[in-house]
């Protein structure tokens, strides 16, 4: 009687067993239970506040946000690659291939959420018509940004790039004709602009508008020239490759592409944050 039961019990251990192999092979998320916590890293304005938005929408959804704030373009990358955070919300298509070719990320594109128009500001100059000639411009040292900076500036008239270069890659050797004979000062850091502009360092910065917005600035009052809102320089969510399938990831990106968080960015920033539809 003894032997009968414990083949029983043999048996039962072997079936429980059997059934928590073939869960584990049909979890998506490597054998274990996918969490309902997103930990996402955000730079301040205005990626974090459109995330505080999202927060009781994904919380509808069984999904609970927590927010890591920075304030540069590197770390949120490097702490995504490292586990730290589950997805990061600051950057543009440009720059997340270039980050991703530099130093061998495995990221994947979850979705596109809106768009940061450029923009061009001066304490010296109204229009770029009263510029003269040798004016200094300074732009970042983000290198993914120089061809968006550089087609702006060509669309403007102040410069022509060479035919056939890739405006996304373009450089500053890349431009043939250069009429205000501009000075072009290209190392300063993204987060910097908005205080050289306050400090009236040179004649012209172009001022990404999440450094702007978090500065005070208002893009659409104080730019005297603002990027089209048909940019090709979306922001994304960016999570480690395989994860753009987790339910989590698809209930963040369905909440920001929502109509009552596209209501927000309109209204919050009135066009000087454009969202995807």
């Amino acid at each position: 009687m003894k032997k009968y039961l414990a083949g029983i019990l043999l048996a039962v251990l072997v079936l429980a067993l059997a059934a928590c192999g073939t869960s584990d092979k049909n979890n998506t998320s490597g054998g274990k239970e996918e969490s309902t916590k997103l930990v996402v890293g955000a730079t301040s304005v205005p990626h974090a506040l459109i995330l505080e938005q999202a927060k009781p929408l994904l919380e509808e959804k069984g999904f609970e946000l927590e927010i890591e704030e920075y304030q540069d373009y590197i770390l949120p990358n490097k702490d995504l690659d490292a586990g730290t955070l589950d997805a990061n919300f600051f950057q543009h298509i440009p720059y997340f291939e270039t980050q991703m070719a530099d130093f061998g990320y495995e990221f994947a594109n979850a979705g596109a959420i809106h768009i940061e128009p450029i923009g061009v500001y001066s304490k010296k100059y109204k229009a770029l018509d009263e510029l003269p000639d040798g004016a200094t411009v300074l732009i970042s040292n983000s290198v993914a940004d120089h061809g968006r900076v550089l087609s702006m500036l060509e669309k403007e008239g102040l410069i022509t790039l060479a035919d056939g270069v890739e405006k996304v890659k373009a450089e500053l050797d890349d431009i043939v004709d250069n009429p205000k004979n501009l000075q072009f000062e290209a190392e300063y850091e993204a987060a910097l602009m908005p205080e050289l502009y306050k400090q009236n360092e040179g004649d012209l910065l172009l001022i990404n508008s999440n450094y702007a917005l978090d500065a005070g600035l208002n893009p659409l009052e104080d730019a005297i020239a603002l990027e089209e809102s048909d940019s090709p320089y979306v922001n994304i969510i960016a999570v480690r490759a395989g994860d753009e399938d987790r339910k989590a990831i698809k209930a963040l990106v369905e909440v920001l592409t929502s109509e009552e968080i596209q209501d927000y960015i309109l209204k919050e920033w009135g066009g000087s944050v454009v969202p995807v539809k």
